[in-house]
């Protein structure tokens, strides 16, 4: 097989179900959850209106600026999938705009993450299929080549696999691997019920803050 430009199959997919539990999860508690070293970089914003991002990665490795496997990949694109591409970063050119965009709804895709540019932002945002990329341009791609379908991806040292979780928020990206995702689910909503205990306390008043003077006690720090 042709490594740099080939078309692989997705061997293993995550289930609708684990990632309907996912979906209503913050991503920041998940990353917590997931000892805080996994990210996908503070360049991918958010690009539709509102709301959270969850699906199943199908991933891409495009040339920055070309957008020829991208085109495959919604072709080949699961109800449920989330496409993520790695594509370098580069700003120069567009992945994506408001054709490509419609022709992903048509074909259930439930979201995008780009490490790239895209154009047309109005028509994202009208459309609000949940998107993350890391710029905006209105220059277009080029349909050339190469790349690489459902392959390991990375994305700001972020390993993406074909077949993940992939949820995104305000806070931003992150891939849940497909291996560990039942454990990162059950620690997840532990924390969940916790800063929910948590914020009752708030309320309340009742909140225990002595873990503070204690920590700078620990470190040797001096205050009154």
């Amino acid at each position: 097989m042709s490594v740099g430009f080939r078309v692989c199959t997705r061997k293993q997919a995550a289930s609708a179900e684990l990632v309907a539990e996912f979906a209503r999860l913050p991503v920041a508690n998940v990353s917590d959850s997931m000892a805080r070293l996994c990210a996908a970089g503070p360049r991918l914003r958010p690009m539709h209106a509102s709301g959270g991002l969850a699906g199943v990665a199908l991933t891409v490795r495009s040339r920055p600026g070309d957008n020829l496997m991208l085109h495959k990949a919604i072709d080949m694109a699961e109800p449920g999938d989330v496409i993520v591409v790695d594509a370098g970063g580069d700003l120069t050119n567009a992945l994506m705009g408001e054709l490509m965009l419609a022709y992903a709804v048509k074909r259930g895709v439930a979201g995008f993450v780009l490490n790239g540019a895209i154009r047309d932002v109005d028509a994202f945002v009208r459309t609000n299929l949940p998107t993350f990329a890391a710029g905006v341009t209105h220059r277009g791609p080029y349909k050339d080549g190469p790349g690489e379908i459902n392959v390991a991806i990375s994305l700001d040292g972020m390993v993406i696999e074909p077949g993940d979780i992939v949820i995104g928020d305000a806070d931003g990206v992150l891939s849940v691997p497909l291996g560990g995702a039942e454990d990162i689910l059950r620690k997840t909503l532990a924390k969940q019920d916790a800063e929910t205990r948590q914020m009752t306390a708030i309320e309340e008043g009742t909140n225990d803050r002595s873990w503070v003077d204690a920590a700078l006690k620990e470190r040797g720090c001096e205050f009154p």
